[in-house]
């Protein structure tokens, strides 16, 4: 094999270093790598390959063709968030019929994946526990299609059966976006009474806890499940996905209660013919975890449970296209990762003083929809050095203000406890 194309649909630095480690390995064996992507920009540093910027519209057709015209021999999906995914679905069809195989979820399985509402009722047949809820449907709501007079009551009725607070998420979207609260039946009936721009949701209820989140990488047969990454709380107001310290590290309890749960998570892709990555995000509560929803792509967390395990998805992921196996099993979790927003930016003296003192995986700008959210920071640590990583920490903050006070104050509570 000679050429590896990558489907990409954010900006790559999101992947640093992973997909750059990757790349380099290719290149050591004679195979170029070659980016399609439609944000963002790339250089040298970012991906040492062929890089070719598509439209942000590009169709699966047109993506295929570019793919085809450069000369693949296989494609890659690494794309998100979800609506990327499909994309990235529908163009490997036509790769697949095109004679090169793309690793990614093939387009019927990607689309219930993508739908939380199919999602919910595939995880409940697999055993795994979802918050009870039911869905709501736009075009009933808006009055198109078969009129149904008694559609917003049955809906009420299903409500006081969960009981109050309830969250309304859209059928279709991702990183958090558009969670609204219902906290009472008013809020219910305006929610309803929104128009025929209302979308169609699922409604369910709050279950409060831990937020984490799990990758699988691999195909039937042999998928390799991630550590786990905890990404926040969960309650009854949404957050955005990013505002908590979001890290990868040892915790005994969550861990043990979570090996028989991987096992269901690979009987899961293996019965929907997983093909890549798919993200598994969670809540852990009450020593059960309960799933939110499956994302068929590489997740959010990535860089952070390849930081922790010292794996690379991506290096997985270029294996697969080339058809060589997998190690299957549970990754081993070789140490802490810890994840943190740095506010509007990190100066190049600061970011120079943090690497100096700790080890950092990468720092760069966070971009979410086009809109820069500031830079994002991940450090890496092995267990036995959380006093150092704290006190190195701490002695940045004296003399630099960074990380910030909250920040701070968030590293040093979970690297103390």
């Amino acid at each position: 094999m000679r050429k590896i194309a990558f489907l990409r649909s954010v900006g790559i630095r999101r992947a640093d270093p992973y997909v750059r480690q990757a790349v380099r390995g290719l290149a050591a064996e004679g195979i170029e790598s070659g980016l399609f992507h439609t944000s963002g920009t790339a250089g040298d540093e970012d991906f040492p390959g062929y890089r070719q910027r598509l439209d942000r519209a590009v169709t699966p057709r047109e993506l295929a063709d570019a793919v085809a015209a450069w000369g693949a021999e296989a494609a890659v999906s690494i794309s998100l968030p979800c609506e990327n995914a499909v994309r990235d679905a529908a163009a490997k069809a036509f790769l697949d019929a095109a004679g090169i195989p793309t690793v990614m979820t093939p387009l019927a399985a990607t689309m219930l994946l993508v739908d939380k509402w199919e999602t919910k009722q595939l995880c409940r047949q697999a055993g795994l526990p979802v918050p009870d809820g039911f869905r709501v449907d736009s075009d009933l709501l808006a009055g198109r299609g078969l009129p149904v007079p008694g559609y917003r009551d049955a809906l009420r009725v299903q409500a006081e059966r969960i009981g109050y607070p309830l969250l309304s998420k859209p059928v279709w979207d991702s990183t958090s976006m558009g969670i609204r609260t219902l906290r009472s039946p008013a809020d219910l009936d305006a929610y309803l009474a929104g128009g025929p721009e209302s979308v169609s949701a699922v409604v369910e209820q709050v279950v409060e806890g831990d937020l984490c989140s799990v990758d699988v990488v691999g195909r039937p047969g042999s998928y390799e499940v991630l550590p786990l990454c905890w990404t926040g709380r969960a309650g009854a107001e949404p957050v955005f996905t990013f505002a908590d310290l979001r890290w990868c590290g040892p915790r005994e309890e969550a861990d043990a209660a979570f090996r028989e749960v991987a096992r269901t998570l690979v009987d899961f892709c293996g019965n929907l013919g997983v093909h890549g990555s798919v993200n598994f995000d969670m809540i852990y509560t009450g020593g059960r975890f309960v799933i939110l929803e499956v994302n068929p792509r590489i997740g959010g967390a990535t860089t952070l449970s390849c930081a922790a395990s010292g794996t690379n998805t991506f290096t997985s992921l270029a294996r697969m296209a080339r058809g060589l196996p997998l190690t299957g099993g549970t990754a081993r979790r070789a140490g802490w990762a810890v994840e943190f927003l740095t506010g509007d930016g990190i100066a190049p003296a600061v970011a120079a003083e943090l690497r100096r003192r700790v080890r950092v995986v990468t720092v760069h700008e966070l971009v979410i929809d086009g809109a820069s959210r500031g830079d994002i920071a991940v450090i890496t640590l092995a267990e036995g050095e959380e006093e150092r990583t704290v006190k190195a920490l701490t002695e940045l903050h004296g003399t630099t203000g960074f990380p910030a006070p909250e920040v701070m104050g968030k590293i040093s509570s979970l690297l103390n406890r």
